[in-house]
């Protein structure tokens, strides 16, 4: 295992609506690291925003696994990081509040918030259809994306 991989508390989250067919990307992205990669800490779930925080407190870094549908190539991985999403400038409630919002409010109210945060969100094409499959070229593509995963964030060290 290298040294700063070893130093460093990484959290993996697959974000999503497990009956919404392709919403659930990121859950099933999850689903394949934990089962080829039982070393790493992976949670999936359905929270974002302010129901985030209390899994992501304690830990170094956060690697988010989402989906996104913009139009692009189904299957299609887009990296960001927490600066890319404009968090709103106000809190008009809890509810509904985006991750960077909630993740910046966290910190206001002492939660340990990662220092390093990055987002995948992954290009889908059915996230509205109730299913509890993706469609057939997510399903494909969850093998490479988490690989994709793996490898960019140098994630190797802890799966040793």
């Amino acid at each position: 295992m290298n040294e700063t991989a070893a130093k460093t508390k990484t959290l993996i989250i697959g974000v999503g609506n497990p009956i919404l067919s392709d919403d659930a990307a990121g859950i099933r992205v999850g689903q394949y690291l934990k089962q080829r990669f039982p070393d790493l800490e992976v949670i999936e779930t359905s929270e974002y925003g302010i129901g985030m925080l209390d899994y992501v407190t304690g830990y170094d870094r956060l690697v988010i696994i989402d989906s996104i549908k913009t139009g692009g190539q189904v299957g299609e991985v887009y990296k960001l990081e927490l600066a890319d999403l404009n968090p709103a400038s106000y809190y008009p409630t809890s509810h509904g509040v985006d991750i960077a919002t909630a993740f910046k409010l966290g910190q206001k109210l002492g939660y340990k918030i990662p220092s390093q945060i990055c987002i995948y969100a992954i290009e889908v094409a059915d996230n509205t259809n109730f299913n509890e499959s993706c469609t057939t070229a997510i399903e494909a593509s969850i093998p490479s994306i988490a690989e994709q995963i793996i490898k960019e964030e140098n994630l190797n060290g802890l799966t040793d």
